[in-house]
């Protein structure tokens, strides 16, 4: 590094993928080239097209004497990606958790309000439990919501940290965000519907132990009342007792705000047998 710089190496050169040489090295935690590089003047706050920056790269290998040397030199962790993704971010999905101690006291609460998501998301999609109780113990909302322009991006339109344990199938971080005070019914999408459809009984059982509305409708499968639930595991007999136990209202499967047809009445009829099957 100090041969090529000496004999005109730019330390602001790219790479076909527009990253700098210090991008490169906190990519890899080459700390010593760190060091080399912003002695010679490369920019700790250098972002890649795709919005990340060298602490965010940094931050994705863990290794906090490379991210203490950043931020020693003025790298700022509050600048988010094109993803909206903060440092901090990075470090509760990937858990690292001695980075996300790092990140948690210098990470702006304005910084985290125009990302519009919070790293308690992150550690959940991640799956890092540990990560999880560190961001609770530290002050952070168990039931925070993601911002319309980053729920937007998934077809599912999920808010809460919850929705993405469930949807993930992970049994442990689900039964850890309830325990903690976690909501179910703060989705579009009900928790307890994604978990029904996916055939999951023990988070579903989860969910309902902590008062998961079984009688929640999803508008845009049915403009109907017939309980989204039971439309979820209509074939799935040991589900469809367990929601039943629970208080799905079979009773909705035989309201209908449409003409009758013979097409309703065969499928009320077909319903009809299923629930008095499953009812005893």
């Amino acid at each position: 590094m100090e041969l090529l710089l000496s004999n005109g190496g730019k330390v602001t050169e790219t790479d076909q993928h527009g990253v700098t040489p210090l991008g490169v090295a906190a990519e890899f935690s080459h700390t010593e080239v760190l060091e080399i590089l912003i002695k010679n003047g490369a920019d700790v706050n250098a972002q890649a097209p795709n919005g990340d920056s060298v602490l965010y790269d940094a931050t994705g290998t863990g290794n906090t004497d490379c991210m203490n040397i950043l931020l020693e030199n003025g790298a700022n962790p509050n600048i988010h990606n094109l993803s909206f993704q903060l440092p901090i971010h990075r470090a509760a999905y990937e858990g690292h958790y001695q980075a996300l101690r790092t990140l948690i006291p210098i990470t702006t609460r304005r910084a985290l309000r125009l990302s519009g998501q919070s790293p308690v998301h992150s550690a959940s999609d991640g799956g890092h439990t540990h990560c999880l109780e560190l961001l609770l113990q530290s002050g952070f909302d168990i039931n925070a919501l993601l911002a319309p322009h980053v729920s937007e991006i998934y077809g599912d339109m999920r808010k809460s940290p919850l929705f993405f344990a469930v949807s993930n199938g992970d049994k442990m971080c689900t039964e850890m965000l309830l325990k903690s005070g976690a909501q179910p019914n703060l989705d579009p999408l009900s928790c307890l519907l994604v978990a029904v459809r996916s055939g999951r009984r023990a988070i579903v059982k989860l969910l309902l132990a902590a008062n998961a509305d079984v009688n929640c409708y999803f508008t845009a499968v049915t403009d109907t009342v017939f309980p989204t639930a039971m439309l979820y595991c209509i074939k799935d007999e040991a589900m469809m007792q367990l929601l039943l136990n629970h208080g799905l209202d079979a009773a909705k499967c035989f309201d209908c705000s449409h003409e009758d047809t013979l097409n309703d009445f065969i499928i009320l009829y077909a319903t009809l047998l299923c629930v008095i099957k499953y009812s005893y």
